[in-house]
């Protein structure tokens, strides 16, 4: 028979509950009254996971959401506006959401659905904090190169709920100039030039861009996700918009990728994946 203490912090809405010696953390509550778990899957409509979680509750949210048909899904699709608005009511001040998508072609017209998406974020509260790049170096719409460049991004909008909570900028860019002095002139705003107030050494590596090169990731087997997120990319935005101990969550966790990467880099998680084959698929993995 297990052992089981409840201790209920009531500033921060935490349930703990320790079953033999295993501590899990519990939330309550959200809108409809009922509690949730942090580091699990909620196999299940990510609005029905959304509606138990109170106000003001996530730190970062990364996602890659199936966009305009592209892929099958086993079936299944969502309803954007509804979503947008409780990611909104969700994300705590200052919290991010990370939302990375891309557009079909169609009729010779791309169906420009990413930026209806970014706008309609926007009129929930968000600002729009950065548009970043993820170049994938490749591409697979042969027929398309007869009339376009090939296609070979995703758009990373990156939004936030007022003023930037956290950012830990990743500096990895390597510096042609490393240990070189530099001085110089700065432009006004009015045209005229300054002379810089100090000296400055350029370091061995600078902040990097906003248009990150990843491949796309491949999963292989029988069972696997039609379009995994690449676990690079989600481990660089979760290190880059929340510190350890945050709570990241995925209302489309698919194979299971940030949840992943949030539990190896010290964050909490909670996911939602509508399809119970995948399901089994990022619990495996996680």
């Amino acid at each position: 028979m297990p052992v089981i203490f409840l201790i209920l912090l009531e500033k921060l809405k935490i349930i703990k509950i320790i079953v033999n010696g295993i501590i899990f953390n519990v939330f309550a509550t959200g809108r409809s009254g009922y509690m949730i778990e942090t580091d699990k899957i909620y196999c299940e409509n990510c609005l029905d996971t959304m509606n138990r979680m109170p106000d003001n509750f996530i730190d970062l949210t990364v996602t890659s959401p199936p966009y305009d048909n592209l892929r099958t899904y086993k079936g299944y699709s969502f309803d954007f506006e509804k979503v947008a608005r409780e990611i909104y009511r969700i994300t705590k001040e200052g919290g991010v959401v990370v939302w990375v998508v891309g557009d079909a072609t169609v009729k010779g017209s791309e169906t420009g659905t990413s930026f209806k998406q970014v706008l309609y974020f926007k009129e929930c509260g968000f600002n729009l904090h950065d548009t970043m790049i993820w170049n994938k170096g490749g591409f697979s719409a042969v027929g398309a190169l007869k009339v376009r460049y090939a296609p070979v991004f995703e758009y990373m909008f990156v939004l936030t709920k007022r003023k930037l909570k956290t950012f830990n900028p990743i500096k990895d860019r390597s510096n042609k100039c490393a240990g070189k002095n530099v001085s110089g002139t700065i432009r006004q705003s009015d045209g005229s030039m300054t002379p810089m107030s100090k000296v400055m050494i350029i370091n061995e590596y600078g902040q990097r861009f906003n248009i990150w090169e990843q491949s796309p990731q491949r999963q292989r087997g029988k069972n696997k996700h039609p379009a995994p997120f690449p676990e690079q990319l989600a481990n660089d935005h979760i290190i880059s918009w929340s510190n350890e101990g945050d709570l990241v969550y995925d209302p489309f966790m698919g194979s299971g990728t940030a949840a992943k990467m949030a539990k190896l880099n010290n964050r909490n998680y909670i996911g939602s994946e509508i399809s119970e084959e995948y399901c089994k698929i990022a619990s495996a993995r996680i």
